[in-house]
């Protein structure tokens, strides 16, 4: 096994583990909860289980939870079995067919699981969906539409629901299967490489035809040179297998039936027992010993049914009643209808003729199993082509089959009967009238078409076995009065029947449909542009951009919404299906509309919290939209674990990292509405409170000036910068990165979003993650180091004794180590300038908030016997609000990388600075007259600073026009010094102190006259 597919089988092994861990505890979790001691049912809502805090995370972990092993199936069979997909000696579709017998068989296990549960709903359901369909075969109503049996019985649950779905998704895997290898065949030299289906081993037709050759063998040869009636024969088929599985047990049907004819059970129950006991009353009555004539004298009147409204047949067998055109006691007719209903649900099936005859021959009905016998399809089981026909020659089968149509055409009982000789002969208008459903009514018109295919077949090879009449009277081109519809014709038709066009318009109908007229290009294209239209219906979709109307061209197309899970699921396994046979989706439009499917799917999976899935599925996008599809989903992923696996898998799959994390940020800032307060590229600082304003003082700090409130969109943002920990290197991308969110959150008011990004993304952590990397071990430059550390070998001295060359050729090579070391470090430190400053801003402002929530508490101080302990608060508050402020004063924002940031840097200045400063110089001035006095003299010390021929800071005063607000500042502190001073001396106190700052120069000495 390679290294790649080891990785991938370790991550799978890893994934489950993970799961099973995970259902584990669930598990005994709710055991513990259910019963006490006594067995009785208790619940613990206090206990929170693995399952619960993780579908709190997830808001559609209730989704995922109920197809979660099923979606993790179709990840790891896709991931698994995709591998080879550019290994293609030949078109042919054999490197698919286990991915898509894999999809099938999930879907056949999920079926066989959820019968297990609710079959016994879901065939209540059929009983009396049948009961109705018997009610209305009478009268020859309207046939009762799919959807309006699904209303009368509305109170079904879910689940019930989840078994017809997973169903109907079965067979659709199982279609997409035999679609492929009629598309594209595998050669028959092969077919033992692959798992083929029975009815798709597509007969070979090399035997030679002659006049004895059976009906069955002429059927394979022309299966074998005809490719369209090869294609009907697969779809018919599958449309039979379909019906067998979903369709309900013929027994429970049977005994529905003979409830509903008013009999019981058993053969003597069976035969049109009212009616002979009526006619056996009138031989009684006449005492005629042979059968009754139709014409004799006052038949009419003494001989009619229960409701003498008609008169009943005198004879009965089974032609009596279209031959003496008479009728039936009304317990009969149904009897007689319910009979025909189940040899058509038998026929519709594809039951065998043997099974037919069975079950005909159980109710002593056996002369219907003989009429319906005849189709070259069906065939006595061990019977070979090498034999000769066992029941008739073709122009007896040919005749036949004309018989059957003309019995479906103009005679029977009920319309089933009609049906039942209809699908026998092909007449399409008998069995279409009995179509309740989408799959009835392709089935009628694909049965009817390849059957006179057939006799077209045979009249071409073999002229002289049909009669010239019977050839005169089928047109191959016309079936039952009508022209032959394409595939695409019927489909379409289907969309505008009343009886149809609800089911028709059903997304899974929609894309068996297209299925089969291999469309699925232009239907995954249409739905894609439904989607984004759904999309942004309410609101402006973050993940699909809305597209033009114009583009779906008045086609018609399913309902779509990004709440189909299951749809999207469909799609996009069968879009990597047709992509990896060679389907192209080209560009602009049509690759933007196609891949929708695969980006909303990707969507469900992060939201449902299947965060390990969504590279395989992004990596399979086009480049961009693989780089925007994992960018949206990055920010929700905060388990560091989690963050570790989706990074290899990125890696693993060979999508674009740096690409994909540069991506989730951009797009996050794009999607920041504009603060409509801002009236310049970064708005100024607030703060001061201006509401407060005495003579003789200045304005105090504000109250939680920052804030806590951090949007979901700045929150985001912080998330996505995290991902930059796990990057090995990129030191100057990650730096240029958190400089453009810090800029942003600046520019947008987000003071509180950049103090956590601050926090949580602090430099010293970048350092310490990247630098091992980079410089060989983790470190964090911003951090001054004596040379002992960086020149360790400063401090050996070696013996004059020992010293040799090698030693000292050594001595230079750690020279130059270290060296290099220093050199690597001032790079790493030159490149993230903007970004530390940056940081240092956001901390001083942090500093500033919390000593103002310490001067808060103070002042409500009011006990004496409390003013040490926050003396001692203050003075740690105020220690930390002056180191922060020491890089803002000193050279802050003066080393940007280029022109463009250069004034970009300015503007910040001047919105920050002046303010800052300002505040700074509030806590300085209140440090010194609650503190110590000796802090007064740092006002001077500031003052001095912003006034140095070497700062800027009083130019970043003028250029927002605050220089009198500073000046008025400085005026308070000074005047307060004196203050101090003054009342320094009234006590009697001495300020001068050994080599420290002191007030006495602000003392003022008059002498005396």
């Amino acid at each position: 096994m390679s290294a790649r597919g080891y990785l991938r089988e370790e991550s799978w092994d890893s994934l489950h583990r993970s799961e099973a861990s995970s259902d584990a505890g669930d598990e005994d979790d709710s055991i513990a909860g259910d019963t006490d001691e006594h067995g009785s049912s208790r619940t613990s809502p206090a206990l929170l289980t693995v399952g619960d805090v993780h579908r709190a995370l997830h808001p559609l972990q209730a989704t995922a939870d109920r197809v979660g092993k099923q979606v993790e199936q179709f990840a790891e069979t896709l991931d698994r079995l995709s591998n080879k997909r550019h290994e293609r000696p030949l078109k042919d579709c054999r490197h698919v067919l286990p991915l898509v017998k894999g999809y099938e068989k999930i879907a056949s296990d999920t079926v066989k699981r959820l019968k297990k549960i609710h079959e016994p709903e879901r065939q209540e359901k059929l009983k009396q969906s049948w009961k109705r369909r018997l009610r209305n075969s009478s009268g020859r109503s309207t046939p009762l539409s799919v959807h309006e049996e699904e209303a009368e019985d509305g109170g079904l649950h879910t689940t019930v629901e989840d078994l017809q779905r997973w169903e109907l998704e079965r067979q659709t895997w199982n279609l997409l299967g035999v679609m492929l290898q009629i598309e594209y065949p595998v050669p028959k030299s092969d077919l033992s490489d692959i798992e083929s289906m029975n009815y798709l081993n597509r007969p070979d037709g090399d035997a030679d035809l002659h006049r004895y050759t059976s009906e069955h063998a002429v059927w394979n040869r022309f299966l074998a040179e005809d490719n369209s009636a090869w294609e009907r024969h697969v779809v018919v088929e599958w449309l039979k297998s379909s019906a067998e599985a979903s369709g309900q047990n013929i027994d429970l049907v049977v005994e529905q039936l003979e409830s509903s004819a008013d009999r019981g059970s058993g053969l003597l129950a069976h035969g049109w027992l009212y009616t002979k006991e009526a006619i056996k009353g009138q031989k009684r009555l006449r005492s005629w010993p042979q059968a009754l004539d139709p014409n004799s004298p006052g038949i009419d009147t003494s001989l009619v049914n229960s409701d003498r409204t008609q008169g009943l047949v005198t004879q009965l067998d089974p032609d009596a009643v279209t031959r003496q055109g008479r009728t039936l006691e009304k317990e009969d007719i149904s009897f007689e209808r319910a009979t025909w209903l189940a040899c058509w649900e038998m026929v519709r099936r594809g039951r065998k003729w043997e099974s037919i005859r069975e079950w005909c021959q159980e109710r002593v009905e056996g002369w219907r199993s003989i009429a319906l016998r005849g189709d070259p399809r069906d065939v006595p089981s061990g019977y070979t082509d090498d034999e000769p026909s066992p029941s008739a020659s073709w122009q007896s089968r040919a005749l036949w089959r004309s018989m059957c149509a003309a019995a479906a055409k103009n005679g029977g009982i009920d319309e089933y009967e009609n049906a039942v000789y209809g699908v026998l002969s092909g007449h399409l208008p008998s069995v279409e009238r009995v179509s309740r459903t989408w799959d009835d009514y392709l089935f009628a018109h694909y049965n009817s078409y390849i059957l006179r295919q057939f006799d077209h077949y045979v009249h071409s090879r073999f002229p002289d076995k049909l009669p010239r009449t019977l050839t005169e009277k089928h047109d191959i081109d016309t079936v039952g009065g009508s022209k032959i519809m394409s595939s695409t014709d019927i489909i379409k038709r289907m969309l505008s029947l009343d009886i149809t066009k609800e089911e028709a318009r059903r997304p899974m109908k929609m894309l068996q449909g297209c299925l089969i007229t291999r469309s699925f290009k232009n239907f995954i294209f249409l739905h894609g542009i439904r989607l984004a239209k759904s999309a942004n219906g309410e609101e402006e979709s973050k993940i699909i951009s809305d597209m033009p109307t114009g583009l779906l061209d008045r086609s018609t197309t399913a309902d779509i919404t990004l709440k189909d899970h299951d749809l999207l699921r469909i799609l996009t396994h069968m879009l990597f299906i047709f992509q990896d046979m060679g389907l192209t989706i080209g560009k602009g439009d049509h690759q933007y509309a196609i891949e929708n499917i695969v980006v909303a799917y990707v969507e469900y999976l992060g939201k449902a919290g299947k965060q390990q899935l969504l590279p395989i599925y992004a990596s399979r996008l086009s480049h961009r939209r693989s780089v925007m599809c994992m960018g949206r989903q990055l920010p929700f992923i905060t388990d560091t674990n989690e963050r570790h696996t989706v990074m290899r898998l990125m890696n693993q799959y060979g999508m674009n990292v740096t690409g994909v994390l540069n991506m989730q940020l951009q797009m996050i800032i794009l999607d920041t509405p504009p603060n409509p307060e801002n009236t310049s590229a970064y708005p100024k600082l607030k703060i001061l409170d201006y509401t407060v304003h005495e003579p003789d003082s200045i304005r105090p700090i504000k109250s939680s000036f920052i804030g806590c409130n951090i949007s979901g969109d700045e929150q985001d943002l912080i998330n996505g910068f995290e991902w930059y920990l796990l990057l090995d290197g990129h030191w100057q991308e990650t730096m240029a990165v958190g400089t453009i969110l810090y800029k942003h959150l600046l520019r947008s008011r987000g003071l509180a979003a950049a103090r956590e990004l601050s926090k949580t993304v602090a430099f010293s952590s970048i350092s310490l993650e990247k630098t091992e990397s980079i410089l060989g071990h983790a470190t964090d430059v911003s951090r001054s180091y004596d040379n002992s550390e960086y020149e360790p070998d400063g401090h050996i001295e070696l013996r004059r004794s020992t010293r040799s060359r090698n030693a000292q050729a050594q001595k230079r090579r750690r020279s130059s180590s270290v060296r290099r070391a220093r050199s690597e470090r001032e790079l790493l430190l030159s490149s993230s300038t903007t970004f530390r400053d940056l940081e240092c801003l956001f901390v001083a402002l942090d500093t500033l908030e919390h000593w103002k929530r310490v001067a808060d508490r103070a002042a409500m101080q009011a006990d004496p016997r409390h003013a040490r302990g926050w003396k001692s608060e203050m003075q740690k508050a105020h220690d930390a609000v002056e180191t922060a402020m020491e890089p803002l004063l000193h050279g802050w924002l003066h080393y940007p990388k280029d022109d463009k940031e250069a004034t970009e840097c300015e503007e910040i200045r001047v919105a920050c600075l002046p303010e800052i400063i300002l505040a700074y110089h509030s806590v300085l001035l209140f440090g010194g007259r609650y503190l110590s006095r000796e802090i007064l003299l740092k006002c001077m010390d500031l003052a001095a600073t912003i006034a140095s021929e070497h700062s800027d800071l009083a130019d970043c005063f003028v250029a927002a026009r605050r220089m009198s607000e500073l000046v008025d500042s400085m005026a308070v502190s000074s005047k307060s010094i004196v203050q101090a001073e003054e009342f320094g001396a009234r006590t009697g106190k001495s300020r001068k102190k050994l080599n420290v700052e002191s007030l006495d120069i602000w003392t003022v000495k008059v002498p005396s006259s």
